[in-house]
């Protein structure tokens, strides 16, 4: 029998295709009789997740409705569903699967991977397959037939399954528990808004209103130093005396004390050299390279994974969603062969240092399922790079300079340590000189990073007499910074400095903080879209509605970041075979009945702020807009599509449906006449006027994919 390969989506599958001699049908692809697949071979694929969680009313009626007498909601059993819109592709894969004996799951290769595979399989009704794993971190067409001919057995990726399925149910009992619970009692005071609770989002959202409240609380002091601009022989420096005061009259005194005058002459008594040297920086993981690109170029962390995936699909990187920031010697090998083609690529020749591999990014004890983002070894032409959108080229470049600085020299400097006593009172300078540029010479950046490093100093020497011009510096103490989304992403990575508990910060630290690599732009994509957050220029700030969720919650475990990386620890060992789904599900359940006992007369306690959304907020925001209802709901097929403030929504929100449609999409207003053809035909007619990025505006269609718009450029 032809074995049957399932990919994730089709891009996936068509990557694999280009690998081998195929036929189209629909629904899959055939691969024709080759050495690796001596009979053939059928390639079919999800669209994402066919398969998902019942919804409550499934299990007991008295779950349909919202309401505090049916919490707890904790089914004995969990059962799945084909995913709405998804059912012709499901029975393509089920036929599939039930006419082979051996089955590949060619998902992505990480946890959500081995969910979406086994979640499939199991619910197609297909028992007894052998089951094998391609294990691949690039769809280049030499990786993926390497990929086929070694394939792996799953006894690792059904533990990954164990861990995922353990962590899908997980976040739902928190989400449909704590999001009911919240909102009803918070509704019982007067706020008429759905308050989503999330096991990740909650701590992320908290964490955000922690900056903020320092920001706010914080008392600007002022503080006053002395600052001197003294003149050389061979030029101009700054230098500082070791005193900062509160009060002015403090600085007066000790100048009057030294008898210094603005123009009192000063000499130096001391000049220090050190050479210095910075290597290159690692190889880029997930959440160095969307922090990377948000600080360069304001992009936010969602559209660098979405970027990446594409130039993941197109073949010219390896796997985006790695938190590792380390390759074997194998890739090295390929790397270091090709750092010629590499150069020409991005035009910056160098002579190469070394291509003997450092253990500071080849050490293959530190690579577990993936490896650091790298180019391939497919080398784009310069009509395929002219082609690229100004997104695409900015992190394929990044990723190529970042790898190519590995073969470069580190960057030399001389850090000048350099002390002007003036009557007695010493001022202090610190400068630099660059010896050699090294690997720097390969990222050209704005001259405002530029500014941050030290500055460098003219040739001064020891007991050279100087004019002064000394004066009194006032200056302020500056709040903490909102964080850029970029900044975010470092944090919920990083969360365990903000954490006081030295166990704790241990765990946080362990587990890499809130999320893993691959979930955390889209956890904050879901806290925007839930509408606890803004990100407005890049500025991340906590809304009306996420301050009152965040007041709700203090004191709370939803609220700390702990509570969930201890879940994620145990997460780890049931992915390691050393746990068990049903203890984690358990534990779970014994959580969710003490949110049920305690945040009720916790709630009764806590000066919750109500005016941030007045009770009216709800009712005449929505009058304004007209509420008869546009089309049916095409995710839920029960409530109806209504114009809100600025989007489309179903009329079923309060009953757990999720489906919008913004006001906007680039720029563009979106017509009721036209949300009705999408939801009723799946596209709409031409729209013209989208705004790119680039400022240029171009025609296209909408097209409704998975609940989403995508733009459509078929016609």
């Amino acid at each position: 029998m032809k074995p049957v390969i399932l990919a994730e989506k089709p891009s996936q599958a068509k990557a694999y295709a280009d690998a081998f001699s195929v036929k189209r049908h629909e629904g899959y692809l055939e691969i024709n009789p080759c050495p690796i697949f001596p009979e053939g071979a059928y390639i079919t694929w999800g669209v994402g997740h066919l398969v998902e969680l019942k919804e409550p009313k499934a299990y007991d009626p008295k779950w349909d409705k919202w309401s505090l007498n049916s919490l707890p909601i904790l089914p004995d059993n969990y059962e799945f569903q084909v995913a709405k819109g998804k059912y012709k592709q499901f029975t393509i894969v089920k036929k599939l699967m039930k006419t082979t004996d051996t089955i590949i799951n060619a998902c992505d290769v990480d946890r959500e991977g081995s969910n979406i595979f086994y979640s499939i399989y199991n619910h197609t009704g297909a028992r007894g397959k052998t089951i094998k794993r391609l294990w691949i971190n690039s769809l280049e067409i030499e990786e993926v037939r390497k990929g086929f001919s070694n394939l792996q057995d799953n006894r690792k990726d059904l533990l990954l399954y164990d861990e995922a399925k353990a962590r899908q149910i997980s976040d739902w009992l928190v989400g449909m528990n704590g999001s009911r619970l919240y909102s009803l009692l918070l509704q019982s005071q007067g706020i008429r808004e759905v308050f989503p609770i999330g096991r990740v989002q909650s701590p992320t959202i908290y964490l955000i209103y922690q900056r903020q409240l320092e920001i706010e609380n914080f008392v600007s002091e002022p503080f006053f130093e002395v600052e001197a601009i003294f003149t050389a022989t061979n030029g101009t420096y700054k230098g500082k005396a070791k005193a900062k005061e509160p009060k002015r009259e403090i600085i007066q005194e000790l100048l009057a004390k030294h008898a210094i005058q603005p123009n009192s002459p000063g000499v130096i008594t001391s000049v220090e050299k050190q050479e210095k040297r910075t290597p290159p920086p690692q190889l880029h993981s997930l959440s160095t390279l969307q922090a990377t690109a948000n600080r360069l170029w304001k992009m936010s962390p969602a559209n660098v994974l979405k970027t990446m995936q594409g130039l993941y699909e197109k073949k010219l990187v390896t796997y985006p969603r790695t938190d590792s920031r380390y390759i074997t010697p194998s890739e090295f090998s390929y790397l270091s062969s090709k750092v010629s083609d590499y150069q020409q690529l991005i035009g910056h020749p160098f002579p190469v240092t070394s291509l003997a591999p450092k253990k500071r990014y080849v050490d293959s004890s530190k690579v577990q399922e993936h490896y650091a983002i790298i180019p391939t070894k497919k080398i784009p032409s310069q009509s395929v790079l002219a082609g690229m959108s100004s997104m695409e080229r900015n992190l394929y470049e990044e990723i190529v300079r970042t790898t190519l600085a590995m073969f470069h020299n580190d960057y030399l400097y001389t850090e000048t340590k350099v002390t002007t006593d003036v009557n007695g009172l010493p001022f202090f300078t610190t400068g630099k000189t660059e010896r050699e540029k090294g690997w720097k010479a390969l990222f050209i950046r704005s001259a405002k990073e530029s500014e941050k490093e030290e500055p460098s100093l003219p040739p001064l020497y020891d007991q050279e007499k100087v004019e002064s011009d000394i004066g009194i510096k006032e200056g302020k103490t500056m709040p903490p910074k909102p964080y850029t989304e970029g900044q975010l992403i470092a944090m919920m990575k990083t969360c365990g400095k903000l954490v006081e508990d030295k166990g704790e910060t241990e765990i946080l630290k362990e587990v890499e903080g809130l999320g893993t690599e691959a979930t955390r732009s889209g956890i904050i994509e879901t806290i925007k879209k839930h509408g606890y957050i803004d990100v407005i220029k890049n500025i991340v700030s906590i809304t009306n509605k996420g301050r009152v969720l965040c007041q709700a919650i203090e004191g709370n475990l939803l609220a700390s970041p702990s509570m969930t990386a201890k879940w994620e620890t145990y997460l780890r060992k049931i992915g390691n075979g050393e746990g068990s789904q049903e203890r984690f599900l358990h534990s779970i359940g014994k959580f969710i009945n003490s949110l049920l006992q305690e945040v009720p007369t916790q709630l009764k306690s806590k000066n919750i702020d109500i005016k941030l959304i007045p009770p009216t907020t709800s009712s005449s925001k929505y009058t304004k807009y007209k509420q008869e209802p546009i089309v049916l709901c095409p995710k839920c097929k029960e409530g109806s599509i209504v114009a809100r403030k600025g989007f489309y929504g179903c009329t079923n929100y309060k009953q757990g449906c999720t489906q919008t449609f913004n006001g906007f999409f680039l720029k563009k207003k979106i017509t009721p006449s036209q949300v009705k053809l999408l939801c009723t035909k799946g596209k709409t007619n031409m729209i013209k006027g989208f705004v790119a990025e680039n400022g240029k505006t171009f025609n296209a269609s909408l097209a409704l994919v998975e609940g989403k718009l995508k733009l459509d450029f078929k016609e």
